[in-house]
């Protein structure tokens, strides 16, 4: 039925304008299939479904009711446009001769443009919001945008209104029996062949809808005129529809990036507004280059806007080269995984950038999706190589010291850092990484002739699990703290010793002993002072908080209850 109504809408305007009354057997043919299927559908209107309010749910089913909306509506134009006109023109032509079969043909001619208005109830199925949906979801299937159809539809609609137009040029002119000063009069016309007669007309037609001219010749009769104006305005109102289309396209075509040239823009403006060196300006570029690849989104905003199972799973495909390629991962429990990548940042760094400076303290660990980075020492000397799949920066995390070497990028590298406080958050979830973790750094350390000690902070892991893995610091800072909350203190640098006293000395300690663990358990504080004997390097953690402190000789720490000295002393003193 849709190729039928195509061809009605192209043919009909042609026999209608071209030809005379003696149809050919072919069109007789083609009008007479045209008018059966066209009642026929007017049979099957009476029959289908309508949807009201462009709502799915609302579809009425009811016969009498679809037979009211539709007497309403499209049902009297139907009907006028599906009569077989050529079969009753025949039928007064076979007993009545003269002028008035001749106004009778005519007639049947004019009527015969009602069927024209028949194919613009296709239009009606373009309504149904059900159809628009399909069409929707049909256009993002295939990636093509919404505008761009659009325009494809405008452009097809120009066609067909110039093949009207066309058509409509040389009507007037032969309703009006090709007057001596029409056009087609002049241009000697009238006996010519049919596609002659239309390509001359089309020509016509499209030079007054691209406002280019008027043809061959201007219009020179008041119809003509009137014609011409009409052609001339629609011809107007689909330019101005065609060039709003296709700026609108162009706006909405690749607006990632789009938007990429437009910041690539603005940081170039900036760039000379400051004045940067040129090396500095490539480096900048060569940074947007390769952070962005010519595309820009935002990328939180989008993520934000769904729901946590979707966007769990969005970053989980995203990740999945990363998952596949880090041992760690390969090998952990899934919720494991799914609770890291969630927490992790991209970062991307270029060729020399120093993404890790040994002697600073460190708040992130990095995992190595694509890239190679330099493992560099403080003799400048290369230890080794880290490449995709690979991780590094943990060591800071698990013992919250500084740095022990330089992290340098050799190639373009693209990196997810998780920052400390979701490290600890993950692994207190899953005790058994930290173990696997700290495994890796004692290696590490080894590797870089570094000395590493993993202090378990208890021997009744099941209570709480409190490691920490700790490191001699050189790069000792003067820090005093008088802390009267429960907590643990852990000396830190193996050059260090401390008195634990009350009004006498009651033991000493040194590098990699532990004390006052117990109050973390039982909140009870003591008049118990432990105080550094030298310049002292301790890790202080309570509930409030977890860092390293530097005291001066002779400054005192109010502790807990319980001291433990290694696995050899304890002693628990009560208040008083």
């Amino acid at each position: 039925m849709l190729i039928l109504l195509m061809a009605n809408l192209i043919m009909l305007p042609v026999i209608i304008s071209f030809f005379n009354d003696d149809l050919p057997g072919n069109w007789l043919i083609f009008n007479s299939i045209s008018d059966t299927l066209f009642i026929l559908d007017i049979i099957v209107n009476f029959r289908t479904g309508i949807i009201r309010n462009d709502f799915v749910d609302d579809i009425i089913l009811d016969p009498t009711e679809i037979a009211r909306e539709y007497l309403k509506t499209w049902f009297i134009l139907d009907m006028i446009s599906s009569i077989p006109m050529d079969y009753v023109l025949f039928a007064f032509k076979g007993y009545e001769q003269g002028e008035r079969a001749e106004h009778l043909v005519q007639a049947g001619r004019a009527l015969r443009i009602l069927r024209l208005a028949k194919l613009l109830s296709l239009l009606r199925l373009l309504r149904l919001s059900r159809l628009v949906r399909y069409i929707t979801q049909w256009e993002e299937f295939i990636n093509i945008a919404s505008k761009f159809m659009g325009i494809c539809n405008l452009v097809l609609i120009m066609l067909i209104l110039g093949h009207w137009n066309a058509c409509l040029q040389f009507l007037v002119p032969m309703l009006m029996d090709f007057p001596i000063d029409s056009w087609v009069s002049k241009a000697r016309l009238q006996n010519a062949y049919w596609f002659e007669q239309y390509t001359w007309a089309l020509f016509k037609a499209l030079s007054h809808m691209l406002s280019i001219g008027y043809g061959r010749y201007p219009p020179s009769t008041l119809p003509e005129a009137w014609i011409t104006i009409i052609s001339m305005m629609t011809g107007a109102t689909c330019y101005a529809l065609f060039v709003g289309h296709a700026a609108a396209l162009i706006q909405s075509f690749d607006a990632s990036k789009r938007k990429y040239r437009e910041m690539l823009k603005q940081v170039e403006e900036y760039m000379a507004y400051k004045k940067y060196p040129r090396a500095l300006r490539r480096r900048i570029a060569g940074y947007y280059e390769h952070r962005y690849k010519g595309k820009m989104f935002n990328e939180k905003e989008i993520l934000g806007e769904l729901s946590e199972c979707l966007r769990e799973q969005i970053i989980n495909y995203n990740c999945r080269a990363l998952v596949a390629s880090v041992p760690i991962f390969a090998n952990a429990d899934q919720n494991f995984v799914s609770e890291v990548i969630v927490k992790l940042k991209q970062e991307v760094f270029q060729p020399g950038d120093l993404i890790i400076r040994e002697g600073t303290y460190g708040t992130k660990m990095y995992f190595i999706q694509e890239g190679v980075v330099n493992i560099i020492t403080k003799d400048g000397i290369l230890a080794t190589r880290l490449s995709d799949g690979c991780y590094f920066g943990e060591i800071c995390l698990l013992t919250n010291a500084r740095r022990v070497a330089s992290v340098e990028a050799e190639t373009y590298c693209t990196l997810y850092s998780l920052d400390q406080k979701n490290f600890y958050d993950v692994l207190e979830n899953y005790p058994e990484m930290r173990v696997t973790l700290e495994k890796v750094a004692a290696e590490r350390l080894q590797s870089l002739g570094r000395r590493a000690s993993i202090i378990q902070a208890s021997n009744n892991k099941s209570d709480w699990s409190d490691y920490a893995l700790k490191m001699a610091d050189e790069h000792n800072a003067n820090y005093s703290t008088k802390d009267t909350c429960c907590g643990k203190a852990q000396i830190n640098n193996e050059s260090n010793k401390a008195i634990i006293q009350k009004n006498r000395s009651l033991a000493s300690m040194d590098f990699s002993n532990a004390f006052s663990e117990t109050g973390l358990k039982t909140k009870v504080s003591s008049p118990v002072i432990v105080q550094s004997t030298e310049l002292l390097n301790i890790h202080h953690q309570n509930d409030h908080f977890d860092k390293e402190i530097r005291l001066k000789m002779q400054q005192p720490i109010i502790t807990t209850t319980q001291i433990h000295l290694s696995n050899e002393f304890e002693s628990s003193i009560t208040n008083g």
